[in-house]
């Protein structure tokens, strides 16, 4: 709804189709309780989406001539099935352009990302914050900074042609990469999983990798890790919602369907010479998949993988996810030992997952004292309930041994 209301305001009254649309659903959310879900819950959130535009249209002379778009929009909004189709399409078509325009040369590279969640993905500025590993006011001036460079630089609400594509791909996939990556494992809230984020993340991707612009091998190299990564999400779970590791996971609950999906991709993605990170990690994912239990893993192909994915992102992120394969091919002192290694390494101080891996690495080198030390940090780190469930107990087992 952002997409479709930018492409009839403007792209310079971005924040407007964005204020308008979240008035619908508060409005939603409000009334719904009490008159009950319509029939046709998307119809009524455009219709009131509309009537709010119209609103602002009427009121500024500016937006005069926008009224009848508005208009045919709404006419639009419970289509009959003959026209249902082609405004899917155009749907599609704006929300891609909103991702091109998230992305476009003249915002700056660190804010490009943090738009595209903002505006296509509804991430509040403390969701996206976490992904960066920086602050929510630190996110709060990279969008403002940008929605400022759009209406000054005049950005067309486009898909660019083939010249101007390649450097705006990056930050699309990035943007789809990080949505993915917080419905996989969410920084905040309730939930760990949020399996409607990842499916959202797929969709688009998907929907780039059937457009002209987007259908590149890096594309189906990114849709072919979610889909292998998504497949995984029915067993990461207990039936208590607490977190399972991998070697604990029931594998017959794997999506084998939406695994096939991510193989036929990640073999569309092998077309040409160019490889990138999202081919290295869809090669760690396909390993996982591969393997009929923990311990059939091929982990020297996936340290392998690691070893050539620090070279195109040597954040301490992945440097922290290397020195896991690391331990379990050359045992968890050497898991130890690159993590004392890795760069910048005081980036991942407020990170508990940098606490859990050095708990098990001592716990596996029967250090209990030191392990529970280290399960406490990232206990006290930790935000979702599922995360400090499964850290307790890790703790306990540690604290039992002492």
């Amino acid at each position: 709804m952002v997409a479709t209301l930018t492409g009839i305001f403007g792209i310079e009254h971005l924040g407007l189709a964005e204020d308008v649309v979240q008035e619908a659903l508060v409005r939603a959310l409000q009334t719904w309780p009490f008159y009950g879900i319509p029939n046709n819950p998307a119809a009524w959130i455009m219709r009131t989406s509309r009537n709010l535009a119209l609103d602002v249209v009427r009121r500024e002379k500016v937006f005069r001539d926008k009224e009848p778009e508005i208009v045919r929009l709404t006419e639009q909004a419970d289509p009959p099935p003959d026209v249902a189709a082609s405004l899917d399409q155009k749907i599609a078509d704006d929300t891609l352009r909103m991702m091109f325009v998230c992305c476009h040369p003249a915002i700056p590279s660190e804010a490009q990302v943090a738009l595209a969640l903002k505006t296509l993905c509804g991430f509040s500025p403390a969701e996206i914050a976490k992904a960066f590993l920086t602050t929510e006011a630190a996110i709060a001036k990279r969008l403002t900074r940008a929605k400022r460079k759009i209406r000054e630089a005049r950005i067309p609400f486009e898909i660019p042609a083939d010249a101007a594509l390649s450097g705006r791909m990056d930050g699309v996939l990035q943007s789809l990469y990080l949505l993915f990556n917080e419905g996989y494992k969410a920084s905040s809230g309730e939930k760990l999983v949020r399996e409607e984020t990842c499916l959202e993340a797929i969709r688009l991707a998907r929907l780039l990798s059937e457009h002209p612009a987007g259908n590149r091998p890096k594309t189906h190299a990114l849709l072919a890790l979610m889909l292998m990564n998504a497949a995984r999400i029915p067993a990461r779970l207990d039936l208590e919602g607490n977190l399972l590791r991998l070697q604990e996971q029931d594998r017959t609950c794997w999506n084998q369907p939406m695994i096939a999906q991510g193989l036929f991709h990640f073999a569309r993605s092998a077309t040409g010479e160019e490889v990138t990170e999202y081919h290295l990690e869809a090669g760690i994912a396909a390993c996982h998949c591969a393997a009929k239990d923990y311990a059939s893993t091929d982990w020297p192909q996936i340290l392998t993988l690691y070893d050539r994915l620090v070279e195109f992102d040597d954040s301490p992120v992945v440097a922290l996810n290397r020195a896991v394969a690391l331990a379990e091919v050359h045992g968890p002192q050497a898991g130890i030992g690159a993590i004392s290694q890795i760069q910048n390494l005081s980036s991942l101080e407020s990170y508990y997952l940098l606490y859990a891996v050095l708990g098990e690495f001592e716990a596996r080198l029967r250090h209990p004292r030191v392990a529970a030390d280290h399960f406490r940090k990232s206990l006290q780190l930790a935000e979702i309930k599922s995360e400090q469930a499964f850290l307790s107990k890790r703790l306990q087992a540690c604290e039992e041994q002492i």
